[in-house]
């Protein structure tokens, strides 16, 4: 009654699952329809074989396992994927080798009067080529790929009208990109000590003995924050990729020069796609970097080891934000 317009909050609803493929038939898949195609043509065939030799019971007895293995295999899901899919991928990892070497020649077999326990190790097959100086990664395959780390952004905080702003600037970046993108969020860690001691190691140059003193109780917060809470520090990488172009047949001399020629096309392309991306994100308020090669050897080395207990300093700042972890 007062004129004064109500902003509602605003909600979009997002599927968990955005690679869920098609429902064909009474909610099912083509992959489950086929499943309990082969079941009922298996527990069929069986029925009709077995029923002129056995007695009734028996034949339910054996069909019945069959049709109860079909429907769980095609119907059950775990950890997300459907049960066929995960004991495909269950014995795909129990047939590749755990021990790996770093070569690139397959590795021989022993003399046949050296006895060998286990299997044989196979070659370490990394996806990284090489880090170029420009930060740009040549990928195993052929393709580039830039890393652009970001901060994060109060979403929570910011009334319904500047959340609708936000999403529409996100959508419309989202909307621009024309190669693929992939967002990582990563929690780590974070150690608090250094920037403690940095606040403490230049709180005798403030102007104020009341901001010295505001200086010192705030070490002595954050030094008491860290021992007794676990600090997790939010990371968020874009991985950038590049379609390494192809250059037209010439002479066979020339094929590496060839290649080289279309990674370094890769690489421009997409390193103004990681400028680009940086610039969209300021608009959201959002802080972000294209790593160098430094910051790219250093990143690919913690995704490498992440049994690996590294706490962050987070003494210089960055483009984190942490939070209390359990």
């Amino acid at each position: 009654m007062s004129g004064q317009h109500v902003e509602q909050p605003m909600s979009v609803k997002i599927p968990a699952d955005v690679d869920q493929p098609d429902k064909i038939l009474y909610g099912l898949t083509a992959r489950q329809l086929a499943i309990l195609g082969v079941t009922a043509a298996v527990v069929l065939w069986v029925f009709l074989t077995l029923q002129v030799v056995v007695p009734f019971p028996v034949v339910v007895a054996v069909v019945m396992p069959i049709a109860a293995g079909g429907f769980v295999l095609a119907v059950a899901r775990r950890d997300g994927m459907s049960l066929d899919r995960y004991l495909a991928t269950a014995v795909a990892h129990l047939r590749t080798p755990k021990t790996r070497v770093a070569t690139t020649e397959a590795v021989q077999a022993p003399p046949s009067w050296c006895r060998m326990r286990g299997r044989l190790p196979a070659p370490l097959r990394l996806p990284l080529r090489a880090v170029r100086q420009d930060g740009a990664m040549e990928l195993a395959e052929g393709g580039v790929a830039v890393l652009v780390r970001a901060g994060t952004v109060a979403f929570s905080l910011r009334t319904p009208g500047e959340q609708a702003g936000l999403v529409a600037v996100f959508g419309r970046w989202l909307n621009s990109l024309d190669a693929p993108v992939q967002i990582l969020v990563q929690a780590r860690p974070v150690d608090l000590s250094g920037l403690a001691e940095q606040i403490t190691a230049h709180a005798p140059d403030l102007p104020d003995p009341a901001l010295e003193k505001a200086a010192h109780e705030h070490a002595a917060f954050l030094t008491e924050v860290g021992g007794a809470h676990d600090l997790l520090v939010r990371q968020v990488l874009i991985v950038i990729s590049g379609t390494a172009h192809a250059q037209p047949a010439t002479l066979p001399w020339a094929k590496n020069k060839r290649q080289q020629i279309s990674r370094d096309a890769g690489a421009t392309v997409a390193l103004r796609c990681a400028e680009e991306a940086v610039q969209s994100l300021a608009a959201l308020g959002v802080a972000a970097e294209v790593l160098d090669a430094a910051s790219c050897v250093e990143v690919l080395t913690e995704s490498l080891s992440p049994g690996t207990h590294r706490p962050v300093d987070n003494s210089m700042g960055g483009l984190v934000t942490a939070g209390q972890g359990s």
